[in-house]
């Protein structure tokens, strides 16, 4: 396998997608919804300074192979390569992850996420934004309520931006900004080097852990405080405490599939 291709019958059987490998949209809405209940995002090697490669056959190895996930530069990464595999027209795309923070501050241009042009329309899709993930993509048409397998979606056009927002019962938030720019290779290795090293980064200060499930819920893992909610309004099935390392490890393998050695120890907080 060179660098430029993806083993897609492993990765399909990864996802569980046994469709057509047609570049149509009714593809691209069931790879990216079996994608987003399969692989989930998560960043635990950045915590465990293994450091994040982004060539093609080491995101094989991780996310499809040995089973793991990643945050947004793995993830979409993976999925742009798989759609141009497919036939899709691809691009990928610099954006700014702005959930609950005001008009006023500028995060970060480290997201990347996957715009798909498709008979004569855009379709924006993501796999990388935790626990807000979309499980559809999105059409890029401005204020227009758009449903989802989980939460509704739509786009707004703001200050020479747009806006990616979900619904969350009654209330529409912000998930990402973005100006329609590509992302090119040298600014996701900056942005995956920033995101990755950077003691101030919310990567290297946190554990995260999100996948959503085909029944319309998300299990979401921040630090030590693990909720299993359901998406369409929010309500919470399961909301709990993580006190132990063992109970930590429990967990990831339980609810998210991720299974690493008994004597993995994350020292970013104090359990």
């Amino acid at each position: 396998m060179n660098d430029a291709s993806v083993d897609l019958a492993a990765y399909f059987q990864r996802i569980g997608y046994a469709g057509r490998g047609t570049a149509t949209l009714q593809t691209l809405r069931d790879i990216q919804f079996a994608h987003a209940c399969s692989i989930p995002f998560e960043n635990l090697d950045v915590l465990l300074k293994r450091g994040i490669a982004l060539d093609l056959p080491s995101l094989q190895h991780k996310l499809v192979t040995s089973s793991r996930g990643g945050y947004c530069f793995e993830q979409n990464w993976l999925l742009l390569h798989v759609l141009r595999q497919l036939g899709f027209a691809a691009t990928p795309l610099a954006a700014r992850v702005r959930f609950r923070q005001p008009r006023d501050f500028v995060p970060p241009r480290t997201h990347i996420f996957v715009r798909v042009d498709l008979d004569g329309e855009q379709w924006l899709a993501d796999v990388g934004v935790g626990g807000l993930s979309p499980t559809a993509p999105i059409r890029l048409v401005i204020d227009e309520e758009q449903p989802s397998p989980h939460e509704p979606r739509r786009i707004l056009r703001e200050n020479n931006r747009f806006y990616h927002q979900v619904k969350l019962g009654p209330d529409w938030e912000d998930v990402c900004e973005f100006t329609g720019e590509e992302m090119y290779a040298i600014d996701r290795e900056v942005g995956n080097w920033w995101t990755s090293t950077n003691p101030n980064s919310k990567f290297a200060q946190n554990i995260m852990a999100a996948v959503a499930n085909a029944d319309g819920t998300r299990h979401v893992l921040q630090n030590q405080e693990y909720a299993h909610r359901r998406a369409a309004d929010g309500h919470v099935l399961e909301n709990r405490i993580i006190r132990t390392p063992a109970e930590l490890l429990n967990l990831l393998a339980d609810r998210f599939k991720l299974r690493l050695p008994p004597e993995t120890r994350f020292n970013i907080f104090d359990l």
